[in-house]
């Protein structure tokens, strides 16, 4: 497994791994599953494609939801396969529940999803951080308003909170001790350089032409409109601000979200082999 921030040459270890001890690379990236983009999340090429077999990228729709649940099921088959997975991605919450198991938790109903989409945009994650009980807000990234909301909503549809339900666990699929863990530990200005430079090769290779075909049914509250730079190329398309201003923004999102991924990170994967970039 090689987990690491966005940016920070994750795919390709994988795939000098893979040219050098065969293996299939496997995703663990929660917007690279998503078939609507292909450049603005930087799925594997073309020429890596041919280079190596893959799997678990670009295979779900735009207009569909995918949680950790559905990556588990999804992942499954292939832990038990011919070939040796390598799990490559920056989403730590796959890992996680990968090694460490993963709460059954009842699947939430579309009304309350709905609320909580409606209460993300009129009064921001803070709100719903504020109704959650004391051992899940304590336990979850408050920062991140995916789950907060994804907290709320299991609250209001169980009446049990997060921390009860991740409580009562199962055994993972994938217990720590029978993987090799990889974990790219990267310097944060380096980082920055790297992720800014990368987006300017998106705008350059196709991905304002990804926004444009987005354009017609755009739906921020879907998790594929989620993806890093998605809603600034949107907003310039509309007219809402210059082609500029959205690279800026995208380029200030890329840099909040690498500095998520470290900090959880740090805090569950203190126990990975660390490979310190540059």
């Amino acid at each position: 497994m090689i987990a690491g921030p966005t940016a920070s040459g994750k795919s390709g270890l994988a795939l000098e791994i893979a040219a050098q001890h065969g293996g299939i690379i496997v995703n663990a990236d929660a917007l690279q599953v998503f078939a609507n983009w292909d450049v603005l999340t930087a799925r594997p090429t073309a020429q890596d494609l041919a280079a190596a077999p893959h799997a678990l990228y670009g295979h779900i729709g735009a207009s569909m939801g995918y949680s950790v649940g559905h990556w588990l099921r999804d992942v499954g088959p292939l832990l038990a396969g011919d070939q040796r997975p390598i799990i490559v991605g920056g989403t730590g919450l796959y890992f996680t529940a990968l090694t460490q198991g993963l709460a059954d938790i009842p699947e939430i109903p579309g009304t309350i999803r709905e609320q909580a989409d409606a209460r993300m945009l009129a009064e921001g994650h803070r709100a719903m951080l504020e109704q959650l009980d004391p051992q899940t807000a304590a336990r979850i990234d408050a920062n991140n308003p995916v789950r907060v909301q994804r907290a709320w909503e299991v609250l209001q549809a169980t009446g049990r909170g997060l921390a009860s339900w991740q409580d009562d666990t199962p055994a993972p699929l994938l217990p720590l001790a029978d993987v090799q863990t990889i974990l790219i530990d990267a310097d944060r200005d380096w980082l920055a350089g790297r992720a800014d430079q990368r987006f300017d090769l998106m705008l350059e290779n196709g991905a304002l032409d990804e926004a444009r075909a987005n354009l017609a049914d755009w739906d921020p509250a879907r998790p594929s409109c989620k993806a890093i730079g998605a809603p600034e190329l949107i907003a310039y398309l509309r007219g809402e601000m210059t082609l500029k201003q959205a690279g800026d923004s995208a380029k200030t999102a890329t840099r909040r979200y690498a500095k998520r991924q470290r900090t959880w990170f740090r805090a569950r994967m203190k126990t990975w082999d660390r490979v310190t970039r540059p």
